[in-house]
């Protein structure tokens, strides 16, 4: 349905109209999920089984778009490479979980394919006067395809001509239907508030979003198309690693579930990562949770530190880990305790006091997913020990279709 539109159910069939009472014949639009995919299968939570669902989540959003040659299409993307070429500078807007996928979006755009990214929540972009025209390409994303703010966003920059493009999970949703060309998830349904598979998903297509535009402008060269298209093909297996190591995340969430604040610090493209554990854990568990970027830490933030309030590292293999070390050991001198995550068979920090959490061993540039399952199911756990309802959390909504 169209906005103004409405159904009635008659003896004959649907009938579609307008409020006014005019005929309106619809697009009819194929949504290819079955029950099951709406029930638990055997899990406590649908949000466990849809964290469990993650290695899916990747293949279903690479399947059919990427080849091993590293070539990418997208079914309803809408612009042409011509168009592509063109594009000055990219806004993303979304909201919540969706605009941390976003702020990892910048850096995988940035990096694969070296055009200007900037990231606003949804709610604040249409209400400063953008500056944006034909030549700006505006990438709403939003999971349900409804959420108020980031449609009012991407209507915002249509009535200043930018090139919108969506990603979204919902087929023949509002902002699928009002953009220039439109990336599906193909998660299947997400059914827990919190966003778990489909924050994957996003991120899974933006990976590919930032192929595609590269490879248009001519910013990758072969060998490492070749390595990013391999690596993107084995992150399933990866994200089943951690998955299958959930256990001692359980033991660990039994040992953290009792303190009031945490603190989640990451660096580079793991940042946003940060930022998105601190939010998982506050949605479902009802604690005080922040991310910062871990050079900040001194800036301000450290002074809260103390033994009763524990640190959440992404210490994983990156250009900066002596730097997160360094971060760590400024933590530790507090007094606060830290869990980190680990590449495995790392022992950069193997003489420090901390809990672990080991990660399948991936590129920097490809570990905001197996570290973010990882926080996914600490959170998970967590709320589950302090008897919270991790699937409908207090004051919480699905899709927020209201500004």
């Amino acid at each position: 349905l169209g906005e103004g539109e409405m159904v009635a159910i008659t003896r004959l069939g649907p009938e579609v109209s307008t409020i006014g009472g005019a005929a309106v014949k619809p697009k009819v639009i194929e949504v290819k999920w079955d029950i099951s995919q709406a029930q638990k299968g055997g899990f406590p939570h649908f949000m466990a089984k849809e964290i469990n669902e993650a290695p899916e989540a990747v293949s279903n959003a690479l399947r059919g778009r990427l080849t091993d040659e590293g070539e990418v299409t997208f079914e309803e993307f809408g612009l042409t490479d011509r168009q592509l070429l063109k594009l000055r500078d990219i806004k993303m807007v979304a909201a919540g979980t969706s605009y941390y996928a976003a702020l990892l979006g910048k850096y995988i755009i940035e990096e694969l394919a070296r055009i200007p990214v900037e990231v606003e929540p949804a709610s604040e972009f249409r209400y400063r006067q953008p500056i944006i025209d034909q030549d700006t390409l505006v990438i709403g994303i939003s999971q349900s395809g409804e959420t108020a703010d980031t449609l009012a966003a991407i209507r915002e920059a249509r009535s200043r001509k930018a090139r919108v493009v969506s990603i979204t999970n919902v087929v023949g949703s509002s902002m699928a239907l009002e953009s220039d060309g439109v990336i599906y998830l193909h998660a299947g349904p997400e059914i827990g508030v919190a966003s778990t598979k489909t924050f994957i998903a996003h991120i899974s297509c933006l990976y590919l979003l930032g192929i595609r535009l590269a490879a248009v402008r001519h910013r990758l060269d072969p060998e490492r198309l070749r390595e990013l298209t391999a690596e993107l093909k084995a992150l399933p297996t990866a994200v089943q690693l951690v998955l299958d190591g959930a256990e001692a995340l359980k033991t660990l969430a039994r040992k953290y579930a009792g303190y009031r604040n945490f603190m989640y610090i990451g660096r580079g493209i793991n940042y946003p990562i940060a930022l998105e554990g601190a939010l998982k854990l506050k949605e479902i568990s009802y604690l005080h949770a922040e991310g910062y970027a871990a050079g900040e830490l001194k800036h301000g933030p450290i002074a809260l530190l103390d033994r009763n309030f524990p640190v959440f590292a992404i210490a994983t293999k990156a250009a900066t880990l002596e730097k997160m070390d360094s971060n760590i050991q400024e933590v530790i001198a507090r007094d606060a305790p830290v869990v980190a995550l680990i590449s495995e068979g790392d022992d950069t920090l193997a003489e420090v006091q901390l809990d672990r959490i080991e990660i399948p061993a991936v590129s920097e540039f490809l570990s905001p997913i197996p570290n973010v399952v990882a926080m996914q199911l600490f959170a998970y756990f967590v709320a589950s020990e302090r008897g919270c309802n991790v699937d409908q959390p207090r004051n919480l909504a699905k899709s927020v279709t209201v500004e």
